[in-house]
C-alpha cells in the first residue's frame, strides 16, 4: 500500500512539474499579412504589381518571418521589415530580410525584437515592404497582423 501512495505521489509530483513547465514556456504567436501592391498613382501602374503572403511567429522575443511573393514586373531587390508609429502609415525600415532576386520567391528572417518592438508587433505597427527594380521605393507590401 504505501508503494502505490509513492507511485502516486511521484506521478503528481511530475504531473505538477510538466504543468509548470509548460505555462512557463513561450507560447508561439502568430501572425500574418497578405502582400499586394504599394498604393500607387497612375504612374506607377506600369511598373507595380504582385502579390504574396508571409507569416510571422513571435516565440518570446525571437520573430521569424516566412513568405512568398510571385508576379513582379521586374526583380525584387531588398525586403524589409518597417515599423510604423501607426498603423496603416509607413514608418522606416528597422529589419532586413532576405528575398529572392526574381520575380517570384521567398521572402523570410529572423529577428531578436525588443520589448518595445514586441509591443509594436501586437499592436500591428510593422509591415513587410518588397522592393524592385522598377518601384525601388516599394513594390508590395503587408501588415503583419494577429
Amino acid at each position: 500500500m504505501a508503494l502505490k501512495r509513492r507511485i502516486a505521489a511521484a506521478a503528481m509530483g511530475l504531473g505538477f512539474l510538466w504543468l509548470g513547465v509548460s505555462l512557463a514556456a513561450p507560447r508561439d504567436e502568430k501572425f500574418h499579412t497578405r502582400l499586394a501592391p504599394v498604393p500607387m498613382d497612375a504612374s506607377m501602374r506600369a511598373t507595380v504589381a504582385g502579390t504574396g503572403s508571409a507569416t510571422a511567429v513571435l516565440t518570446g522575443a525571437k520573430l521569424a518571418i516566412n513568405g512568398t511573393f510571385e508576379g513582379l514586373r521586374t526583380p525584387a531587390t531588398a525586403a524589409h521589415l518597417h515599423l510604423s508609429r501607426v498603423a496603416g502609415v509607413r514608418g522606416p525600415a528597422v529589419f532586413e530580410l532576405t528575398v529572392a532576386h526574381t520575380t517570384s520567391g521567398a521572402v523570410s528572417g529572423s529577428f531578436d525584437l525588443s520589448a518595445d518592438q514586441v509591443d509594436s508587433l501586437r499592436k500591428g505597427r510593422f509591415y513587410i515592404q518588397i522592393q524592385s527594380e522598377k518601384a525601388p521605393d516599394g513594390n508590395l507590401w503587408g501588415w503583419l497582423m494577429h
